[in-house]
């Protein structure tokens, strides 16, 4: 993939509710970047599976990410509990691997001029989608901060959830993404390391800033 001049590129692994998502867009707004949560796109077509299972196929599904668009990854009920375990399911699958494949190179490697570059965050962003990224980071959390982050933001979304529900999922989604055959979820030796366990939300982006300017600016 041909590189645009002067482009950042971000990629971020992480497993689920480790933050990365939230320090990606803070990250992407700053610095006026294209910014893409990958996990939303299986989580969208796991939503669509759910929902439209009669129609669900190859040819449906290859029209539905032709025509995927950012603001389609935006809908809150993708994140539910269902639709997440679902999603990690999903991701197991080599032709939707594919499919989706070519709509992350291009947000990464081709983001419209307006943007100084992309931040991609995901499972396998470090070592499938962007090897070549400028920086690469691995953001985490203990499990119980992560669960209760997740908790948090699904009872402020209205959901009727409990919190050992939501442990219970995210162990199993951990078992699942570190795991799965095709793209699992690993820390590259390239990436820092970033444990949001004890960090507050602006914690977490100014040492991610830090890290971000002393590369930029070198």
């Amino acid at each position: 993939m041909p590189k645009k001049e002067n482009l950042i590129k971000i990629a971020i692994d992480s497993p689920a509710a480790a933050g990365a998502g939230t320090l990606a867009k803070t990250i992407s707004k700053y610095y006026n970047l294209l910014y893409l949560d990958t996990g939303k796109i299986y989580r969208l077509i796991a939503f669509i599976k759910i929902n439209q299972k009669k129609k669900f196929n190859k040819k449906f599904l290859r029209k539905k990410i032709q025509k995927l668009n950012l603001k389609s990854l935006q809908n809150k009920n993708l994140l539910s509990d269902e639709v997440g375990n679902e999603a990690s399911l999903i991701a197991k699958d080599k032709y939707i691997r594919k499919l989706v494949y070519s709509f992350q190179i291009q947000c990464a490697y081709k983001p419209p001029k307006k943007f100084n570059g992309s931040c991609l965050d995901g499972r396998d962003i470090t070592y499938k989608i962007i090897p070549d990224a400028d920086l690469k980071f691995f953001i985490t959390a203990n499990l119980k901060t992560r669960a209760r982050r997740r908790y948090l933001e699904l009872k402020n979304l209205k959901k009727n959830v409990s919190y050992s529900e939501i442990l219970k999922s995210i162990k199993n989604r951990d078992k699942i993404d570190y795991n799965r055959r095709i793209s699992p979820l690993k820390k590259t030796e390239d990436s820092i390391l970033i444990n949001t366990s004890k960090l507050s939300k602006r914690a977490c982006f100014l040492k991610i800033k830090k890290i971000i300017d002393s590369k930029i600016n070198s």
